[in-house]
C-alpha cells in the first residue's frame, strides 16, 4: 500500500516512493514512435563529431524520433552537468566542467550543416557563472547569425538567478524568441524547481521585454509549463493570467512524465480535452500562441509557433 498524498500536495512534503510501484499504463495520446530513420542517425552523429549536447537526449524527450526525423533539434549548450536538481528534470545534475568558449561556434556550425530556418538553443544552469552562460548566449547567436544566414534563433535560458546583467546581454543579442520556462505553479515550486522562484521567473519575462524596448525594439517571449504533478485547474490558470499581464507571447503546455524514481511523483495524466480547456482559456488571456497537448514540450513545433504568430 502506497503512502496516501494530500489532495492538492502539501508543498512541506518530499514524495520518496518507499514500496515498489505498478506502473501505470500512459493513454494511447501519449505513446509515440520509437527514433530511428536516416535523418536521426545523421543528427546524431553530427552532435557526436561536434561534441555537443542536445537536451532531446538529455531529458528524455518523447519527441526526439519525430523532431530529428525532420531535422530539428534543441542544442544544449554550458556542458551536460545542472547545477540545480529540480524534482521533474531528467538533465544529470552535477560540478559542472568550465564554460566551453568554442561551443557556441560549433552550435552554429551544426545549425548550417543542419540547414535549420529556426534554431533552438538552451542550456544546463550554470549558477556558478551567470554571466559567462549570458555571454555563451549572446555568442551563439551571433555564431549562428554568421554561418547561418536567414536563420531565427530561439534561445531557452535559464534566470540567471535574477541577474539583470545577465538577461541584458541576450536580450541585446536580439534572439527572434526569448524563452524562459515557468515549470509549475508556485506552490510546487520548493519541491519541483529546486533553486528556482516564480516571482523571478515573471520578472525575467517582464523585464526582456522591457530592455528590449528601451532600445526600440519588441522582444517576443515566450514560457512553458508542465502539468500532473500535483496542481490545481485554479492555480494553472492563475499562472496564465500572471503570464498575460508580463505580455509573454507564446505559451507551451505539457504533460508531465516521471523520469526516474528519483524524479517527483507523477500525480495524473491529464485528457486531451483538458488540454484543449487550458488552450482555449490562455487565448482568451491574449497569447499569441498556445501549443497544449499531452507531448507538447517547450521547442516542440518551435518554428511552426513562431511563424503562426507572425514574430519572427
Amino acid at each position: 500500500m502506497t503512502p496516501p498524498v494530500a489532495e492538492g500536495l502539501n508543498s512541506e512534503l518530499v514524495q520518496i516512493d518507499l514500496l515498489p510501484r505498478r506502473p501505470e499504463r500512459k493513454p494511447e495520446w501519449l505513446k509515440a514512435r520509437a527514433p530511428g530513420g536516416e535523418t536521426f542517425h545523421n543528427l546524431k552523429k553530427l552532435a557526436r563529431e561536434q561534441h555537443l549536447h542536445t537536451v532531446c537526449e538529455s531529458a528524455n524527450c518523447p519527441n526526439l524520433g519525430e523532431c530529428w526525423n525532420q531535422k530539428s533539434a534543441t542544442f544544449m549548450m554550458l556542458g551536460n552537468l545542472c547545477t540545480r536538481r529540480c524534482g521533474f528534470c531528467a538533465v544529470p545534475k552535477g560540478r559542472p566542467e568550465p564554460i566551453d568558449l568554442d561551443e557556441p561556434r560549433r552550435v552554429a556550425y551544426a545549425v548550417a550543416q543542419l540547414g535549420l530556418a529556426h534554431a533552438v538553443v538552451t542550456s544546463v544552469n550554470r549558477d556558478d557563472d551567470n554571466l559567462g552562460a549570458a555571454r555563451a548566449f549572446a555568442e551563439v547567436i551571433r555564431e549562428i547569425r554568421a554561418q547561418a544566414a536567414g536563420c531565427r534563433v530561439e534561445v531557452l535560458t535559464p534566470d540567471f538567478q535574477g541577474n539583470d546583467e545577465s538577461l541584458r546581454i541576450v536580450v541585446e543579442a536580439r534572439p527572434e524568441i526569448l524563452n524562459h520556462n515557468i515549470e509549475t505553479v508556485p506552490r510546487l515550486y520548493r519541491i519541483a524547481k529546486s533553486g528556482g522562484r516564480y516571482t523571478r521567473s515573471l520578472e525575467f519575462l517582464r523585464r526582456a521585454k522591457e530592455i528590449a524596448a528601451e532600445a526600440g525594439w519588441t522582444q517576443a517571449t515566450k514560457t512553458g509549463i508542465i502539468v500532473g504533478m500535483g496542481e490545481e485547474m485554479h492555480e494553472l490558470l492563475a499562472v496564465f493570467r500572471d503570464l498575460a499581464e508580463r505580455r509573454v507571447d507564446i505559451l507551451t503546455i505539457g504533460q508531465y512524465l516521471r523520469p526516474s524514481r528519483d524524479h517527483l511523483v507523477m500525480q495524473r495524466f491529464y485528457t486531451p480535452d483538458e488540454f484543449a480547456f487550458l488552450k482555449h482559456e490562455a487565448l482568451a488571456m491574449g497569447f499569441r500562441h498556445v501549443e497544449s497537448g499531452p507531448l507538447v514540450r517547450s521547442s516542440y513545433h518551435a518554428q511552426e509557433q513562431a511563424e503562426s504568430t507572425g514574430l519572427a
